[in-house]
């Protein structure tokens, strides 16, 4: 019996990652400002704006764990697309911050987004790639739902897992090479 509750968690996730895949990501990316990203890290900086990102991601984390299973089950969701929304912005603070161009395509910034998390990436943005972007997502996020079923403890818990997520995942995308923009002057 376990192993069908494991096999049917398995095509759950699966599924979920399909619907992420399919229009999330790219309505969470199209909500985003660019503009006010650029702006924010050319007034703070990189550094303090990806502390900006990560107290919000905190803030969500310890609200939807702070009153167990209610606020748990109401908060999961939203928790969920502001950490992927506060990973976006970190991701596309520090393409600007590397490039000094804060306008970028979906499809390049999903391909970094797969980088970032080991998925692998082709040159072409491609179903699979995101629906393998979103089943390592929920996968992460999944792992410490559980923790936040006590009232208190699991805000704490929330919030400081998704602060260290998003520190994590700067980290990560900071490290990496960033391709240089290329400029092709007109005669």
């Amino acid at each position: 019996m376990n192993i069908t509750r494991f096999k049917k968690a398995g095509s759950n996730i699966k599924v979920q990652a399909h619907k992420l895949a399919e229009a999330g990501f790219k309505q969470i990316f199209e909500h985003i400002n660019q503009l006010n990203i650029k702006k924010g890290v050319d007034k703070m900086g990189l550094d303090k704006f990806i502390e900006q990102c990560a107290w919000l991601a905190a803030g969500s984390g310890a609200i939807s764990g702070s009153g167990g299973m209610f606020t748990m089950i109401a908060g999961i969701p939203f928790d969920f697309a502001n950490l992927l929304t506060q990973q976006f912005r970190v991701t596309m603070a520090i393409m600007y911050h590397n490039r000094g161009a804060y306008q970028i395509t979906f499809e390049e910034f999903m391909s970094l987004v797969a980088t970032s998390l080991k998925v692998e990436a082709g040159v072409a943005i491609s179903k699979t790639m995101m629906e393998s972007i979103a089943e390592k997502m929920l996968m992460l996020f999944g792992t410490r739902t559980a923790e936040r079923l006590v009232p208190i403890v699991g805000g704490v818990i929330g919030g400081g897992t998704n602060y260290i997520f998003i520190k994590r995942m700067a980290k990560s995308v900071k490290a990496m090479q960033l391709p240089e923009p290329v400029i092709v002057l007109a005669d």
